[in-house]
């Protein structure tokens, strides 16, 4: 089922489709390895595989009809990141995740994006069921962000590459 991203706003926030010109800010988070450490393989990606990346999220809109968002700062409008949904072929769940530029880390902009995105996701976008989040075990700032949504860990599996755990949101939004 096509569908475009709609856009969402909090009190500090726009999560909006990502579009072409935000790939130097994309790319740019995607080289830093801090931001990109529990990421995918664990490194940073290059500017061509930043694009792909923007590229999927599109393309997971259309085919899904849910998806990830760019994360814009409303005052200013830089893009702080991205927060949203990802379900593609093979994976474990429906899963709910952020990533943040670094120099927006420690400001609340991930769980206020996350909370808007999972709430926009159960009510308009009828995502019922189970919703998880994968993180890395000793990824301990986000495992502390899934606590605060009021994720629990369900198992730990083998993904990408390593021990991951399962997060699983609460249901009710």
């Amino acid at each position: 089922m096509p569908a475009d991203a709609p856009t969402l706003h909090t009190a500090r926030l726009t999560l909006r489709p990502f579009t072409e010109s935000d790939l130097d800010a994309y790319a740019a988070m995607s080289a830093d390895a801090e931001v990109m450490r529990f990421i995918g393989a664990g490194g940073p990606v290059g500017r061509d595989v930043a694009w792909r990346q923007m590229a999927f999220f599109a393309g997971h809109w259309v085919l899904r009809g849910y998806g990830m968002w760019a994360i814009e700062e409303r005052a200013g409008g830089a893009l702080v990141g991205r927060a949203g949904f990802i379900n593609p072929e093979g994976w474990p769940a429906n899963e709910i995740g952020w990533l943040l530029a670094r120099p927006y880390w420690g400001r609340g902009y991930a769980l206020e994006a996350a909370l808007a995105a999972r709430q926009h996701g159960r009510k308009a976008l009828g995502l019922g069921g189970r919703l998880i989040s994968l993180i890395r075990a000793d990824n301990l700032r986000s495992a502390a962000l899934a606590r605060r949504l009021g994720a629990h860990v369900e198992e730990t599996i083998d993904f990408m590459g390593g021990p991951t755990q399962v997060w699983r949101h609460p249901e009710g939004d």
